[in-house]
């Protein structure tokens, strides 16, 4: 939910008293509950039907709950009011939903004074109400208005909470997001971040004044704790944990709390996610669509640095945490502390998947930005790793080092989920926190490893009159993504259309066969839609040699199959796969390319995902990550699963389908915006736009319209090179980069280069919501940590920063990157699916400047 920071209310240092009545247990006889939990991260999709259904079922089911909704947390009715909209839309009658008169403040979105309402929490009526309740849920907001709206000044309960407790103990489920999971344990964290506590939370505290300002507002916040309800009394729980990167508050909040620290695990909830608490059971089971961290901190220990030497007494830090992250469908044993996983995930250890050497986490350059994933490829599921690093600090550089190691019992659990996005659970990985200084200087010396790319594609003709379409989407598309589907089969000619689909760039049949089973939900016929034989290698798991398929590419029969096509799709996997098999060896055009091209021309969509989606444009990006691109330039050579995920960029023809620029996808996951720009300056035309796609989305080209259309569920990157400099002498040196973000609903001419924002967003400008004083986005403890989001609270919509930084680099070499705001630039804002904010971003420039590093 779109809100302010909760501001510090009582310093961390009342932790080192955790055994004083202020944070006693809240209730000391939790045996004999038969009730239930469900505490959601925050963000929760009006869509996400696992954990709305799973709340009703243990409400008594649709039919039969009784819910109470308390707004406390909020400043509006508004959240309270969606939720009731949402479980009538669930199937609940809508007199069986009320929100309850619980509040210490006046709402701003009615006409009377709700302040009222804090004199009524010891009123029998009300506790009356709530004792005929099956369930509970509070919603986001302020998790001290909740604790202070039901608790009496002295401290004690209020008969409305007695009564929450008394339903809870009989059977009744009590539920919360946000703020709503905070007030759950003993414990709760009421402010903070990960840099602020580890500053002022472990050892001595820090310097105050490296970070302020001349107003006083510090680039980081200390963490703050107060008494919370108790109705978890296993463990200290945060929320927002992944979107927000509070990984490192969370382990100091367990480290500080004797009780917790020695008994119990820690617990983050990812948005959009819930932890479902069976007492019973004593089990919590993940439900959503992200996961949950979980924090053994067990044999944790300070860290000190001796050799730390600063105008600051020396710091500490942390060693010895076990982390672990857990997946919708597994479950915790809060009693035992272990885990369970479903029979279908296979264990990665001793069968990891990937082999290439990861990059520290060091900003939103790193690709797999957020905690889990690169945990689960850099480090879990990759043999060639060891370790991996990332790094926080404020902008003068004062922070810490985050260490993640592999221990003999550390492991991965991976299987596919809704379509084929990689699902992870990672368990026992090790965490060290040591105190750092980090210091940043301009690089003045020419890169001698820095190499042009000699590529040269031939130019593809251009084509004026097609009359079909393209849908380009970035990679890990949801067989529940209907926005998607249903825009391939409607522009492919309805549920009667006859689709194609070319499954070369896969090294098996299954992501071709699961894209026919999805097409066949969304209403398609089963013999309208054919796997086409185009393949130059063979495929796992058959008993048929498919690299035999080499020659179709020049057959006369399957040519004219494909003449007879409405739709053409393209798995995701390797893209040089697909352009091997649809090129002759001298590079022309095969009979099947230039059938599909005859298709194309006349009308019909071609889509694909992931490596379907590089062969699109003209210039086909087919490896590399940013700082390779940055640092190295491009390369000759291929190396497959190593090109794919890091070194210099590596180009190839594409098919050219797409005629206005380049295309980049898994934009948001693997964060490729700087190999896009350096791709772009070298061999794009500046005059046109390039296009970085995010999973799980498509970018809609209508050639007709000369229009570009964003459906699914992430955003489209713009990058604009028509206004940049670049130092002639000194290689990845650039100023003046535009960058735009666009997401569902919104739109752009190819040609002028025109953006037409959704009209049910605002604009932010001169209404920006935030005013805080922000950091350097910095790795895994840095909230914010994709692109969009981070220009989004941190730039755009944020009155104070009219510029913000991020890093990335390699042990003493790296990148400057400062978005700043300019004349142009402008965002909009609104929510989607719930109240999950939606920014789209307008011109944001970017400078990028080679640095040298320095890490004590």
């Amino acid at each position: 939910m779109k809100k302010k920071l909760v501001s510090c209310l009582i310093s961390f240092t009342l932790l080192s008293s955790l055994s004083t009545p202020l944070l006693a247990k809240a209730q000391d006889n939790t045996q004999d509950i038969k009730g239930n939990l469900v505490i959601a991260g925050g963000g929760v999709g009006t869509s996400n039907h696992d954990i709305y259904e799973k709340f009703l079922s243990l409400a008594g089911g649709k039919e039969k709950a009784k819910i109470g909704i308390i707004p406390a947390a909020s400043t509006t009715l508004q959240s309270s009011e969606k939720f009731k909209k949402d479980l009538v839309k669930y199937g609940v009658n809508s007199d069986s939903i009320q929100i309850l008169p619980v509040s210490n403040h006046d709402f701003s979105d009615t006409q009377r004074d709700e302040s009222t309402w804090k004199s009524q929490v010891n009123d029998k009526k009300l506790s009356g109400t709530i004792k005929g309740l099956t369930a509970v849920w509070f919603v986001g907001g302020d998790q001290t208005k909740i604790v202070d709206s039901l608790r009496q000044n002295n401290g004690s309960d209020s008969e409305a909470l007695k009564a929450i407790w008394d339903i809870y103990r009989k059977g009744a489920v009590i539920g919360g997001t946000s703020a709503g999971a905070a007030i759950m344990s003993d414990v709760m964290i009421t402010g903070g971040d990960s840099l602020g506590a580890l500053k002022e939370s472990i050892g001595n505290k820090a310097n105050k004044h490296v970070n302020e300002g001349e107003d006083g507002k510090k680039e980081y916040e200390p963490l703050s704790v107060q008494k919370g309800l108790g109705f978890f009394q296993h463990g200290i729980i945060d929320q927002h944990m992944d979107e927000r990167a509070r990984l490192g508050r969370l382990a100091v909040a367990a480290y500080n709390s004797e009780r917790d620290k020695e008994q119990n695990f820690a617990y983050g909830v990812d948005e959009d996610t819930a932890m479902v608490v069976n007492n019973k059971d004593q089990k919590i089971e993940v439900v959503g669509r992200s996961g949950v961290a979980v924090l053994d901190m067990s044999k944790a220990k300070l860290k000190s640095a001796s050799s730390f030497v600063s105008k600051q007494k020396a710091r500490s830090g942390l060693e010895n945490i076990k982390v672990s992250y857990l997946s919708p469908g597994d479950k915790i044993n809060y009693h035992l502390k272990s885990f369970e996983f479903p029979k279908d995930k296979v264990e990665t250890k001793a069968f990891e998947y990937y082999s290439f050497n990861a990059l520290p986490a060091t900003g939103v350059f790193t690709p797999y930005g957020r905690l889990k994933a690169y945990l689960s490829y850099s480090l879990v599921d990759n043999e060639s790793m060891k370790s991996a690093n990332s790094y926080v600090y404020d902008s003068q550089g004062w922070g810490y080092e985050i260490a993640f190691r592999k221990n003999s019992d550390t492991n991965g659990y991976w299987r596919y989920t809704d379509g084929q996005k990689d699902d992870y659970s990672i368990v026992n990985v090790g965490m060290d926190i040591t105190p750092k200084t980090v210091k940043f200087q301009p690089d003045k010396e020419t890169s001698l490893t820095y190499k042009k790319s000699t590529f040269s594609p031939s130019e593809s003709p251009v084509y004026d009159s097609i009359k079909g379409n393209l849908l380009i989407a970035g990679g890990a598309l949801g067989s529940s993504n209907s926005s998607v589907y249903n825009k391939f089969i409607n522009l492919a000619g309805g549920k009667q259309a006859k689709i194609g689909i070319v499954p070369a760039a896969s090294t098996k049949f299954d992501s071709s066969s699961h894209f026919k089973e999805d097409l066949i939900k969304y209403g398609m016929k089963a013999e309208n839609i054919e796997v086409l034989p185009i393949s130059n290698h063979d495929f796992k798991g058959t008993s048929e040699n498919e690299s035999n398929w080499k020659a179709n590419m020049n057959s006369d029969k399957l040519a004219q199959k494909v003449k007879g096509l409405t739709g053409i799709w393209f798995v995701g996997g390797d893209q040089t796969l697909i352009t091997g098999s649809l090129r002759n060896e001298n590079g022309s055009d095969s009979k099947v390319l230039q059938a599909i091209w005859h298709t194309y021309k006349n009308g019909a969509v071609l889509g694909g995902t992931s490596a379907g989606a590089a062969i699109m444009s003209n210039t086909m990006l087919a490896g590399g990550d940013n700082y390779g691109a940055l640092s190295y330039g491009f390369t000759d050579t291929y190396d497959d699963m190593t090109q794919q995920e890091g070194g210099p960029a590596y180009l190839e023809k594409g098919l050219g389908f797409f005629q206005y620029g380049l295309v980049d996808q898994h934009f948001d996951n693997k964060a490729r915006l700087g190999r896009l720009i350096a791709t772009a300056y070298e061999k794009g035309n500046k005059n046109q736009l390039s296009y970085g796609i995010d999973e799980d989305t498509a970018m809609v080209v209508n050639n007709k319209e000369k229009q570009i259309e964003v459906v699914g569920r992430g955003g489209i990157t713009l990058v604009d090179l028509a206004k940049v400099q670049a130092n002639d002498k000194f290689p990845s040196d650039y100023k003046n980069i535009l960058i735009s973000c666009i997401t569902p609903g919104d739109k752009v001419n190819m040609t002028t280069k025109e953006i037409v924002i959704n009209p049910a967003k605002t604009s932010t400008r001169k209404n920006e919501y935030y005013s805080e004083k922000i950091g350097p986005n910095t790795g895994l403890f840095s909230p914010h940590g994709v692109l969009r989001k981070f220009l989004a609270y941190d730039l755009i919509d944020n009155a104070q920063s009219k510029e913000i930084k991020s890093y990335a680099f390699n042990q003493n070499k790296g990148f400057e990157l400062t978005f700043r705001k300019s004349a142009e630039s402008n965002g909009y804002w609104a929510y989607t699916d719930g109240q999950k904010d939606d920014y789209s971003i307008v011109k944001v420039t970017l400078d990028i400047k080679p640095i040298k590093v320095a890490i004590k």
